[in-house]
C-alpha cells in the first residue's frame, strides 16, 4: 500500500461553477443618524442623496498635504436623519431577500464608530424596526402558502440539507410535540412588550416572482465572534448557579463546495415571522447575560444572524417534495452587525478592555486589508493572496467577495465633532469598498417538471372533495345527481315477490336481470377506462405542448432578462464612469489647489533662500574681516607671550642655578664631615667660580650653618607589622626567589587582581613588583598604600610607601661613588648624592593621586635643616 508524504494534503478540485464575466461594484450606503443635543458641534453636512461633506471642527488643524478642511464622499446612496427605517430597508435590504427566495445568497453589514446607530440599523425599536425583523416578515409574508410541514428539511450538519419522507417527519414533529421544553410556535404575539409591535400592518411586504411548485423552509442561527473566537448564541446548555461553565467557542470548516460555515451551530426551523423574532431575542438575551458575566460591552463583538432558505420542487403529482438531495437548494443571508470602530487611546482602555479592544480593532484591520488586496488586484492586474485566514471574519465570509452573492455595506456615522477623526477613517474605507467589484451570483438550474403542479393538484383535491359531497348528499328527484343517473341507466329490476315454494320463475327471471346489470356495468367499466386513457393521452399531449410552450415562454424570457440586465449593466456602468468622472474632476481639482500651495511655498522659499544666501554671503565677509583682525591679534599676544616665557625661563634658570649652589654648599658640608682631620668650626668656603655669581638682587636662601653634627635620622617601623588588614596584591607574572627574606604579610587577603570586594574589607593595599636592577639582578618593591572609601560608595587607594629588596651579588664591584669623587675642577659630580651618606638625608615623597608605581621614576628632594 502506498502512502503519500505526511503534512501536505492534497487539496481537491473545486466544483465547476457556470462562470460569470459580469461583476458588481459593493454597494456602500451611509446613514447619518441625528445629533443627541442640539448645540453640539456639528462635522457632517449632507450635500446631496449620494455626496456628504465632512469638514474638521473648530481647533483642529488641516494637514498640509492635501487634505484640507472640507471633503466629500460619494456613496451609493445617502440616508439623512429623516429617513425613516421603511425607506432604509426599501433600498438596501428588500433587494436582498427577493433575491434570497430566487436561490441567491446575500451579505449585509453595518460598520461605524461605536455610537453611530450600527445596531438601531440593524435591529430597531418598537414601532420602529430595523433590517432584521423586516427581512424576515418580508420571507415569511412572501413563502407562507408553500411552506412545507416541519422537519421535511433537516440539516446534515455540514452546511448542507436533506429531505425526509413523509413518516420520518411525522415522528419528528410527534417527538417534538412530547417535549414540553421546546417551545411551539405561538399564534399570537406574546413578546416582551420592548419588542412587541416592531412592523406595523401598513408596512408589510411581500416579494414577487415566488415558485408555486416548490416547499419552503426557513432555518435560522445566531452566532457572537468575540476576541477572535465564535460562539452560538442559540446552543442550550444546562445553567449551573453555583459554578456556570463558559460557553464553548465553535470552529469554521468547508463544506464540499468549499462555502465556509460554522461547524455545530445551531440551526432552527422556523414557521413564522413572531417564532423567528422569539428566537433572535433568545439570542440577544443570552447575550446580554455573557456580558454581563464577563463585565463586557456589547458593541466589543461581532454579532451574525444567518437566515437560511430551503428550497425543493414538488414531485410530478404536486402533493409531496420530490425525495432527490441534489435538487434541493440553499440560499442564506446573513446579516453582520460589526463591533465599534474607536481608537484605544481615546477610550483609556486598561488591561483585559485594552486587549479586548485590539482584538476588536485588529479584526477591522484584516477587514481593511482583504478590501485592499481585492481592490489592488482588480485595478492593477496582480494576483496577491488575500489574507481572509487572518481573522474569523474575513474568513466566514470569503466566499462572498468571490462571487457567491451580493454584498451590501451601510456606514453609519455620528455628526458630532468628537467622532471626527474615528469618521475620517470610516469614510476612507467606505470609498475605498465601493471600489471592489464582487462577481454576479447565477442563477439556479430549474426542475424539468411542468409548470403548475400544486395549481392542479389543489383543483383536483377541490373537485373531488365537491363530488364526494354531491354523492354523500340527499338524492332529491328535482335535482338528480350523477349516482341517480347512473342508477336509472341499468335495466330495471323485474318484481322480487314470490308467490310460492313452487314459484320457479321469479328467481330465475331475477338472476337474469342482475347477470344483465353485471354484464352492463363491465361494459359501462370497459368505456369508462378506454375514455379515461383516451383523455389521459390527450392530457399528457397537451401538457407536453403546454411544456414546450412554456419552455419556449421561459427561454424568451431568459433572453429578455439578458437584455434587461445588458442595458442595465450598461446604464450602471455609464452612471459609474460619471461617478467616477466626476471623482476625478474633484480630484483635479484638489491637485491644482494643491499645486497652487505649492507654487507659492516655493516662490516663498525661493525668496527666503535668496536673502539667506545675501546674510550668508555677508556673514562670510565678516567672517574673513574677523579672521584677519583676529590673525594679527594672536600674532601680537604671541610674540608677548614668547616674550614672557624667555623672561620665566631666565628667572628660573637663575632659581634653579640657586638651588644647586645650596645642594654643593651642603653636600660639601656631608664631605667635610666625613673627612677626618678637619675641624667642625670651619666655615664653608664658597668655590671662586665666575659662573657661579649671582647677582645681589637675587632672593636667595642663605647657607645654612651647622650648629653640630648632622643627625642621622632614626629607621621608620614597617607598617606592615601593625594589625591592619591587607590585600596582599602579586601579580601571576612575578618569579619566584630562593632568598631567605621573603615579603609575608599576616592577617591579609592574597589577589591577583585588585577588586572592590577585597579593598571594601581592609585598611591596607601592598602591590608586589619586580623589575631588574642596573647590575642586571632581579629586585622586588613593596608598593603600599591605604584605602580610603570614596563619595559614590567605592573604594580608592593612596600610595604612601615603597619598600625594596634586593639581592647582589660580593664579588661584582661596588656602584656605591665617594663624596671624594670629583670632576675634573674639583667639583663633585652629577651622581655624587647617591651614595648611602647622602641617602640618609633625603627623605622620599609620594604625593596623593600621584600616578607613582612599578616602573615609575621617583625624585628625592633633600630635607631642610633647621639654620
Amino acid at each position: 500500500m502506498i502512502r503519500q508524504a505526511k503534512g501536505k494534503t492534497p487539496r481537491r478540485p473545486p466544483p465547476k461553477k457556470p462562470s460569470n464575466s459580469q461583476k458588481d461594484p459593493v454597494g456602500v450606503y451611509c446613514r447619518v443618524r441625528p445629533l443627541g443635543e442640539e448645540d453640539e458641534e456639528c462635522c457632517i453636512e449632507v450635500i446631496s442623496n449620494t455626496t456628504i461633506q465632512l469638514h474638521a471642527p473648530d481647533g483642529l488643524k488641516a494637514n498640509r498635504n492635501g487634505e484640507f478642511k472640507e471633503t466629500q464622499y460619494s456613496f451609493k446612496k445617502v440616508f439623512g436623519i429623516k429617513t425613516s427605517q421603511m425607506e432604509l430597508f426599501e433600498d438596501v435590504a428588500k433587494p436582498l431577500v427577493e433575491d434570497l427566495i430566487h436561490c441567491k445568497n446575500g451579505l449585509l453589514f453595518t460598520y461605524g464608530v461605536t455610537g453611530s446607530g450600527k445596531t438601531y440599523t440593524m435591529t430597531g425599536s418598537p414601532g420602529q424596526g430595523g433590517l432584521l425583523p423586516r427581512s424576515l416578515d418580508m420571507i415569511f409574508n412572501s413563502i407562507s402558502p408553500y411552506q412545507a410541514k416541519r422537519y421535511v428539511f433537516k440539516p446534515d450538519d455540514k452546511n448542507g440539507m436533506e429531505v425526509q419522507n413523509q413518516i420520518d417527519a411525522l415522528l419528528d414533529r410527534q417527538k417534538r410535540d412530547s417535549q414540553t421544553s421546546v417551545p411551539k410556535t405561538p399564534t399570537a404575539r406574546r413578546f416582551d412588550p420592548e419588542f412587541a409591535d416592531m412592523i406595523s400592518p401598513d408596512e408589510a411586504c411581500k416579494a414577487g416572482g415566488v415558485d408555486e411548485d416548490s416547499s419552503y423552509s426557513v432555518f435560522v442561527s445566531y452566532i457572537e465572534i468575540y476576541n477572535n473566537y465564535i460562539y452560538d448564541l442559540l446552543e442550550e446548555t444546562p445553567f449551573d448557579p453555583i459554578k456556570p461553565k463558559p460557553p464553548q467557542s465553535k470552529i469554521l470548516r468547508e463544506d464540499q463546495n468549499h462555502n465556509m460555515y460554522v461547524a455545530g451551530c445551531t440551526e432552527v426551523e422556523v414557521k413564522s415571522t413572531e417564532e423567528a423574532f422569539e428566537v433572535f431575542w433568545r439570542g440577544q438575551k443570552k447575550r446580554r447575560i455573557a456580558n454581563t458575566q464577563l463585565n463586557r460591552e456589547s458593541s466589543r463583538s461581532h454579532s451574525v444572524f444567518i437566515i437560511k432558505l430551503a428550497q425543493a420542487p414538488l414531485d410530478a403529482d404536486g402533493d409531496n417534495v420530490l425525495q432527490d438531495k441534489s435538487q434541493v437548494n440553499v440560499s442564506q443571508l446573513c446579516l453582520v452587525d460589526l463591533a465599534g470602530s474607536e481608537r484605544t487611546s481615546r477610550t483609556r482602555a486598561e488591561g483585559s478592555r485594552l486587549r479586548e479592544a485590539g482584538n476588536i480593532n485588529q479584526s477591522l484591520m484584516t477587514l481593511r486589508t482583504c478590501i485592499e488586496v481585492l481592490r489592488e488586484n482588480q485595478m492593477c492586474g496582480t494576483n496577491k493572496m488575500v489574507p481572509y485566514r487572518d481573522s474569523k471574519v474575513t474568513h466566514l465570509f470569503k466566499n462572498y467577495f468571490d462571487g457567491e452573492g451580493k454584498v451590501r455595506m451601510v456606514v453609519c456615522v455620528n455628526p458630532k465633532a468628537d467622532d471626527y477623526e474615528e469618521t475620517l477613517l470610516v469614510m476612507r474605507f467606505a470609498e475605498m469598498t465601493q471600489e471592489v467589484e464582487v462577481a454576479r451570483p447565477v442563477d439556479r438550474p430549474i426542475c424539468g417538471f411542468a409548470a403548475g403542479r400544486r395549481q392542479r393538484n389543489q383543483a383536483f383535491k377541490e373537485e373531488l372533495t365537491r363530488r364526494l359531497e354531491e354523492r354523500g348528499g340527499p338524492l332529491d328527484g328535482d335535482s338528480p345527481t350523477v349516482l341517480n343517473q347512473l342508477l336509472q341507466s341499468f335495466p330495471p329490476l323485474p318484481p322480487c315477490e314470490i308467490s310460492g315454494p313452487n314459484d320457479d320463475v321469479t328467481l330465475p327471471r331475477l338472476i337474469e336481470a342482475l347477470e344483465k346489470r353485471h354484464k352492463f356495468r363491465r361494459m359501462m367499466v370497459e368505456e369508462y377506462n378506454k375514455t379515461a386513457n383516451m383523455l389521459k393521452s390527450v392530457l399528457q399531449e397537451q401538457d407536453s405542448n403546454l411544456l414546450s410552450k412554456e419552455n419556449f415562454i421561459q427561454e424568451q424570457r431568459g433572453r429578455l432578462g439578458e437584455k434587461d440586465k445588458m442595458i442595465q449593466n450598461q446604464k450602471n456602468e455609464i452612471d459609474r464612469l460619471e461617478k467616477k468622472s466626476k471623482m476625478l474632476e474633484y480630484k483635479i481639482d484638489i491637485l491644482q489647489k494643491t499645486t497652487n500651495i505649492y507654487e507659492e511655498d516655493k516662490r516663498s522659499l525661493q525668496q527666503e533662500l535668496e536673502s539667506r544666501e545675501q546674510r550668508l554671503q555677508r556673514e562670510m565677509s565678516e567672517k574673513r574681516r574677523m579672521e584677519s583682525r583676529m590673525q594679527g591679534i594672536v600674532t601680537d599676544a604671541k610674540l608677548k607671550w614668547e616674550k614672557e616665557c624667555e623672561r620665566r625661563v631666565n628667572a628660573k634658570q637663575l632659581e634653579m642655578q640657586n638651588k644647586l649652589w645650596v645642594k654643593d654648599e651642603k653636600l660639601k658640608q656631608l664631605k667635610a664631615i666625613v673627612t677626618e682631620g678637619k675641624s667642625e668650626n670651619r666655615e664653608p668656603q664658597r668655590p671662586s667660580r665666575e659662573k657661579d655669581k649671582v647677582p645681589a638682587k637675587r632672593s636667595a636662601s642663605p647657607s645654612p650653618v651647622p650648629t653640630g653634627p648632622p643627625v642621622r635620622p632614626l629607621h621608620r617601623r614597617s607598617h606592615s607589622a601593625g594589625g591592619e588588614r591587607w590585600v596582599d596584591h602579586k601579580p601571576n607574572t612575578n618569579v619566584d626567589l630562593d632568598t631567605v627574606l621573603q615579603p609575608n604579610i599576616p592577617n591579609s587577603i592574597k589577589v591577583n587582581a585588585p577588586n572592590e570586594k577585597a579593598l571594601s574589607k581592609c585598611d591596607k593595599y601592598v602591590l608586589t613588583h619586580q623589575e631588574v636592577a642596573s647590575d642586571g639582578e632581579i629586585q622586588t618593591k613593596l608598593i603600599k598604600g591605604e584605602v580610603f572609601k570614596t563619595r559614590g560608595g567605592g573604594q580608592s587607594v593612596q600610595f604612601t610607601d615603597i619598600e625594596t629588596l634586593k639581592q647582589e651579588n660580593p664579588i661584582a664591584s661596588s656602584r656605591k661613588r665617594r663624596s671624594s669623587e670629583s670632576g675634573p675642577d674639583g667639583e663633585p659630580t652629577e651622581g655624587s648624592w647617591t651614595d648611602v651618606e647622602t641617602r640618609c638625608s633625603v627623605a622620599v615623597e609620594m604625593r596623593a593621586g600621584s600616578n607613582l608605581g612599578p616602573g615609575y621614576q621617583h625624585h628625592g628632594y633633600p630635607k631642610r635643616r633647621k639654620p
